[in-house]
């Protein structure tokens, strides 16, 4: 699978039985440098693939790009014809459409994340709060729980990758009344995997993701949720646990947020109007 994976040797050890030496399958995990205008922004570590996505879908949690119109093209520095060196593929150059403004490069914003938390370097929890240009929160709809209960199985039949190396996180985009899955991406990171769903919607001009639902495959954390608002994603369900904050800016911004999507249980932590269960909730 070319830079995705990796095979690296390892010693395998079973308890009572010895030691030995095989290959293993590794995800590979590499930094991209997002620039705009040749202007750099962003480091992330990711797993190389869906590049101009990833970026893509970063600018729209950043609140640069709206919608697909905004984004122009993305181009991998270096090689021939860009007069840089060999290409490594992971240094993308971005171009906004004809007066979209690009995003400031303050160094206080301090644009470097990892493959563990996207928004680590920011100044202050007020920088993360950007404004939607998405109003999710009049988006009505409503979707069966048992629906949603399948959503963890259909997006871990499509993890390509992680079956491959255990080492992925992984997000889906599923349409709300239909039930289909759209899009699935893995990464190294799950922020990342976030932004490639995103990116994908921007690519293919789909922005604001009304009547959607994006699933992911661990926790969901006040980041995600912020994703999600700022693609215009009304509903965000994940298999593990959501965060407080993630709680309460989803409240804040009328989104539903479903955790601990397990067999036949799911929590729903905020906008349960949109989620009707198979029998009437009581306590």
């Amino acid at each position: 699978m070319g830079r995705i994976t990796q095979r690296r040797p390892v010693t395998r050890i079973s308890l009572g039985h010895g030691a030995t030496r095989r290959p293993d399958t590794l995800a590979v995990e590499e930094p991209l440098e997002i620039r705009v205008l040749g202007q750099p922004l962003a480091v992330t570590m990711r797993t190389p693939g869906h590049d101009v996505e990833l970026a893509a879908g970063f600018l729209v949690s950043e609140g640069v790009v709206r919608t697909g119109a905004d984004f122009r093209t993305a181009i991998h520095c270096g090689g021939p014809g860009t007069g840089g060196v060999e290409n490594t593929y992971n240094v993308l150059d971005v171009a906004l459409a004809p007066g979209v403004e690009p995003p400031s490069t303050d160094l206080t914003r301090n644009f470097y994340t990892t493959s563990s938390c996207g928004v680590c370097g920011k100044a202050s929890i007020d920088a993360v709060r950007t404004v939607s240009a998405h109003d999710v929160s009049g988006d009505a709809f409503t979707i069966d729980a048992r629906t949603i209960a399948g959503f963890p199985d259909a997006l871990r039949e499509r993890q390509e990758v992680f079956d491959r190396t255990g080492g992925l996180h992984a997000a889906a985009l599923f349409d709300a009344e239909t039930g289909e899955l759209l899009v699935v991406r893995e990464d190294v990171g799950r922020h990342n995997a976030v932004d490639k769903v995103v990116g994908w919607a921007v690519l293919n001009d789909r922005l604001p993701l009304r009547r959607h639902v994006l699933q992911v495959s661990g926790r969901a954390s006040f980041e995600l949720v912020q994703k999600a608002l700022m693609a215009g994603i009304p509903m965000l369900s994940a298999v593990s646990a959501p965060s407080s904050l993630a709680v309460e800016l989803a409240e804040e911004g009328g989104l539903t947020l479903v955790g601990f999507v397990r067999g036949d249980h799911l929590n729903v932590y905020a906008g349960v109007e949109r989620v009707v269960a198979p029998v009437p909730v009581t306590g």
